[in-house]
């Protein structure tokens, strides 16, 4: 979960609910209440999506260690050596205007 693109679409979900509401219902004030309790429905479902990804990505780190196999290489266990060459940045001319 990429949570930027995650705040995007909760806040594009809950422009066009509350559009649907007020139209449904003819009352801005209930169907401000409505979004609202919509987005509390949402920020909890992201809470609990996240939480369930962290406690995967935990379980799955222990059962590796616990079964004796080899951790997955992470960036920092190659010494910071990836055998990529660095090229040359292009010469870029900035000047302000």
């Amino acid at each position: 979960m990429y949570a930027p693109r995650v705040f995007v679409s909760i806040i594009g979900t809950l422009a066009v609910f509350a559009v649907a509401a007020y139209a449904m219902s003819g009352s801005f004030w209930t169907a401000f209440i409505q979004t609202v309790v919509c987005a509390l429905i949402l920020q909890i479902g992201y809470f609990i999506g996240i939480v369930y990804l962290v406690r995967r990505e935990k379980a799955q780190m222990e059962s590796e260690r616990s079964s004796g196999g080899a951790p997955a290489k992470s960036r920092t266990d190659t010494g910071g050596r990836d055998n990529l060459t660095a090229e040359a940045p292009a010469r870029i001319h900035i000047q302000d205007h």
